[in-house]
């Protein structure tokens, strides 16, 4: 047997174990030989008596017809709840049709309105279009006749000025013709020839003076001195004439001569006269008879209107009057205590009559809203959107609830608070006749469910 050394790694070995009897190997452990036992006799047993057999077949019996029972309410509670989820399905479905065929159609009407809007608008705006080229033609059209007319009246107009002018000519030298003679006969003297210069130099004054006037008219500047000067020479010669006819003639060729010799100057002055008013806007006779007729037509027309519109403001006032009283008549008939209180709220606001303002607050006083509106009118008008909305659901209209609860009618009355209103709540007791009766489906299905609990609390 080899020694180990007294120590390993620097440190004392430890004592080595003390080994008490036979080394042996380390392996599984056998298993014990279970002991031999004598074998006892089982008991016999005892055979099961008649009573013992019905009443195992009873139970048996029992528990197959509480399985089939439980299996039938289970059938039934899927089958109502199917149906139930089914019909829920239907009428969801049913209203999400409902709803989109309302929506399909709004959105068709909301198109063909837009469409007829567009086309509306398209019509209208070729119309106004049309219009429009329609005025532009025959305002251009107005334009060139207007033009073309004004033209041919300006030169219907230069046509007679110019043959205006030429007759005034010839007649003016016709007179100074006429006039001359009796004139040089008063300045004639075999010793002073050249005075017979002095008549020609009247005649002429008048002459030089009106063409002035003219020039003086068409320039726009004053002519009235030319005038002046014109009438002077020829009131000059007529009294030369009729001074020398009278003398040495008779009172035929006088006052001839006279008359020959104001009325070349004359008649020239008077064109030039209405070529003055022409220029100055001065109206003539005719149209201010015209202006006159005109402006008593127009007042006799504004009298008219205003006559007819006083006349209709009357009969509106009288007509509003009538239906007024009408109005109060109807509500005093209609509504009496409504009426009976408006009165004296008008008395008391200093109203002599029964204004809309003062109905208004009336009512609401009385009926607790706005005229057109009370209790009476707005519960009929419930019940009238329930029974809409049942006939959209396909339900009967006790069916309809706006809770989302099934459960309507509460089952419990409720107890007034102990000791006070703020109190603590006090829970109610339930007696027979306090809520409505089940129907006969509400009370097979509860009973269906109260078998198919107590057998799964059985098993």
């Amino acid at each position: 047997m080899t020694a180990s050394p007294p120590k390993v790694n620097g440190h004392a070995r430890p004592p080595a174990l003390q080994v008490l009897g036979d080394w042996q190997p380390v392996a599984a452990e056998t298993e014990p030989v279970e002991e031999q036992r004598s074998p006892e006799p089982e008991p016999a047993k005892a055979e099961p008596t008649a009573a013992d057999v019905e009443v195992a077949r009873a139970r048996a019996w029992a528990e197959a017809e509480e399985r089939r029972v439980a299996a039938e309410a289970a059938k039934d509670e899927r089958r109502i709840k199917a149906e139930a989820e089914a019909d829920a399905i239907r009428v969801e479905a049913e209203e999400d049709a409902r709803k989109v065929r309302l929506a399909n159609d709004r959105a068709e009407r909301k198109a063909r309105e837009d469409e007829a809007a567009s086309e509306a608008r398209i019509a209208e705006h070729n119309r106004r279009r049309d219009e429009a080229d329609r005025a532009r033609e025959r305002a251009a059209r107005e334009d060139a006749e207007q033009q073309q007319t004004e033209t041919e009246k300006a030169k219907v107009v230069e046509k007679s000025s110019k043959r205006w002018r030429r007759v005034a000519l010839g007649f003016y030298a016709l007179c100074a013709t006429v006039a001359l003679p009796v004139q040089m006969a008063a300045f004639w003297d075999p010793n002073a020839k050249y005075l017979l210069v002095a008549p020609i130099f009247i005649e002429v004054i008048a002459l030089v003076a009106l063409v002035g006037a003219a020039a003086a008219v068409t320039d726009g500047r004053p002519q009235w001195h030319y005038r002046l000067v014109a009438w002077a020479g020829a009131l000059t010669a007529a009294t030369i004439n009729a001074v020398h006819g009278l003398g040495a003639f008779d009172a035929a060729t006088a006052f001839g001569t006279a008359l020959a010799s104001v009325a070349g100057p004359g008649m020239w002055d008077l064109h030039e006269h209405g070529r003055i008013r022409k220029r100055d806007g001065v109206p003539t006779r005719g149209e201010r008879k015209a202006a006159e007729k005109e402006a008593k037509r127009i007042a006799a027309e504004k009298a008219a209107e205003e006559k007819r519109r006083a006349a209709e403001k009357k009969a509106a006032d009288e007509a509003a009057a009538e239906a007024a009283k009408q109005l109060a008549e109807m509500r005093q008939a209609e509504f009496e205590d409504v009426w009976k209180h408006a009165r004296k709220l008008a008395a008391a606001l200093g109203e002599t009559t029964v204004t809309e303002a003062v109905w208004r607050r009336a009512h609401k006083d009385i009926r607790g809203a706005d005229p057109g509106e009370d209790a009476e009118t707005i519960r009929a008008r419930n019940a009238a959107e329930t029974r809409v909305e049942a006939a959209r659901q396909k339900r009967p209209v006790n069916t309809l609830s706006k809770t989302t609860s099934s459960q309507v009618d509460q089952q419990v009355p409720p107890r007034p608070r102990r000791g006070h209103a703020g109190g603590p709540k006090v829970r109610g007791v339930r007696r027979p006749n306090d809520s409505q009766r089940y129907s006969s489906g509400a009370r097979k299905q509860m009973s269906l469910t109260a078998k198919s609990s107590s057998s799964m609390e059985t098993k």
